[in-house]
């Protein structure tokens, strides 16, 4: 199976497997998604909208 084409407009339909990322959390520390990769579940919430005027 071909990767998929990496962008800022990427988008996931379901059973698709989320790509890799770092993110700051609200701590200010670094959470990588390959912290998780061994447990069972884990659940992903994205705010387009937060902190823009929408």
């Amino acid at each position: 199976m071909m990767e998929k084409e990496r962008n800022n407009n990427m988008t996931l339909t379901i059973g698709d497997k989320a790509p890799s990322f770092k993110l700051p959390s609200t701590d200010r520390k670094d959470i990588s998604l390959k912290e998780f990769e061994n447990k069972k579940h884990v659940l992903l919430v994205f705010y387009p909208l937060a902190f823009t005027p929408g």
